[in-house]
């Protein structure tokens, strides 16, 4: 919980929640955070990894995943923006599933004027261009081809071969270093570049900080969010003074 309420005209962030059963904290803590703190807010943007996984818009009458978006359907009709971004486990997330949730979808990346700055949102997988393993993984997963062969098989097939998926990158991080996951130097200072110095918030990488850019000689702010992994979670509070982590307990 925050430790004081969060004036109206604030937008949050979150990412990498990697919701599951099998977490059942973090579930809790979601819908806390839902109830106490989204609620006092312009906008929520949810900058990738919602879900664990998401193998299709048509699994929405699964239980947790109902429960999950019935409890963003009602935080949306209290009045709060809800704003999706595809992460790298739930880049099948649809329409389909944005109508039910309130959500709205946008692409990765994203610029928007927040409080009068010019700020970049993206999950930050594309950053991380020394994994090389992984970029060549992202862009067959991301190819329409793929997805629609994925997409027209049955239900139960999908998720089997997702959680073979996940055990597998999870066997293969074991191996990688912790700077080869990170974001690459040179790809920020690119993307900053490209999109003409702005802030940059985003995800993935699980080593939630502020950082400071010097690009071309002109000062960027860089946020990363903070996982919801390992019984610790948060968001990044947005509003005319700055931005503020908050930490969730």
């Amino acid at each position: 919980m925050s430790l004081q309420p969060l004036a109206m005209d604030a937008t949050l962030f979150i990412s990498d929640l990697h919701l599951s059963e099998e977490r059942p904290r973090t579930v809790e803590r979601f819908f806390r955070f839902l109830e106490e703190d989204a609620r006092g807010a312009r906008s929520l943007y949810i900058l990738g990894d919602l879900f664990e996984y998401w193998i299709g818009d048509d699994d929405l009458e699964d239980p947790f995943n109902a429960r999950i978006t019935r409890a963003l359907a009602e935080t949306s009709r209290a009045g709060v923006e809800i704003v999706f971004l595809h992460g790298n486990r739930d880049f099948l997330v649809g329409d389909r599933w944005a109508a039910a949730a309130g959500a709205r979808l946008i692409p990765d990346p994203t610029q928007v004027e927040l409080y009068g700055a010019p700020t970049l949102l993206m999950h930050g997988d594309t950053l991380c261009l020394d994994d090389k393993p992984y970029q060549a993984f992202r862009a067959q997963v991301h190819d329409p081809a793929y997805q629609q062969q994925f997409l027209s098989k049955p239900l139960p097939e999908r998720r089997a071969l997702v959680l073979s998926l996940r055990e597998q990158s999870m066997r293969a991080k074991e191996q990688k270093s912790e700077a080869i996951m990170d974001v690459t130097p040179a790809a920020v200072e690119e993307v900053l570049r490209r999109h003409g110095y702005p802030r940059l918030i985003h995800g993935h990488t699980h080593r939630p900080a502020r950082h400071l850019h010097r690009v071309d000689g002109r000062f960027c702010e860089r946020w990363v969010l903070t996982d919801w992994d390992e019984g610790r979670g948060g968001f990044l509070r947005v509003d005319a003074s700055g931005c503020r982590a908050v930490a969730l307990h």
